[in-house]
């Protein structure tokens, strides 16, 4: 039976749309993400739908507060988890904000990063495969599975539409 772990995953897109908002998991020693960049995001609770889970997440590491989001993408990940767990995720473009962004959370330092150089930070492989879908202007989302084993991807297939 297949029961993944639900997560979401956001990136928040700053104004001028030459940045994005990451977090660098650098607080936690125990955290499996730990040393990486990664989007704003987390496990879905029992009694969310996976929008108000972006938005809590969002604003529980950011400050942030979510207007305008746009789902880009889903991705099976198989074998992610520490244990070998399936987590499947959501992946949202973040357009619209407001609040204050705190400096960082309890899991790490948080950062805008430019896109033309989201390749040279250390984060996990397979987001790489991903991550022009998130910001290009396709407005079709993109469907993918992303077998891990080992904290590494094995293989990656999508569709989009």
């Amino acid at each position: 039976m297949y029961t993944p772990i639900l997560v979401t995953l956001g990136f928040i897109l700053s104004q001028d749309g030459e940045k994005t908002l990451m977090i660098h998991r650098n607080k936690r020693f125990g955290d499996p993400h730990f040393g990486k960049y990664n989007g704003l995001g987390g496990k879905m609770e029992r009694q969310e739908n996976v929008f108000s889970c972006l938005k809590r997440e969002v604003y529980e590491e950011s400050g942030l507060l979510c207007e305008e989001a746009t789902l880009r993408g889903t991705v099976n990940w198989a074998g992610f988890g520490s244990k070998g767990e399936d987590w499947f995720g959501f992946i949202y473009r973040i357009d619209g904000f407001s609040g204050v962004l705190k400096a960082s959370s309890e899991e790490g330092d948080l950062r805008w990063c430019r896109l033309d150089e989201l390749h040279l930070l250390p984060m996990w492989e397979g987001d790489k495969y991903f991550l022009d879908m998130v910001f290009d202007d396709d407005p079709r989302p993109f469907h993918g599975y992303m077998p891990y084993r080992d904290g590494r991807p094995l293989s990656w297939k999508y569709s989009r539409g």
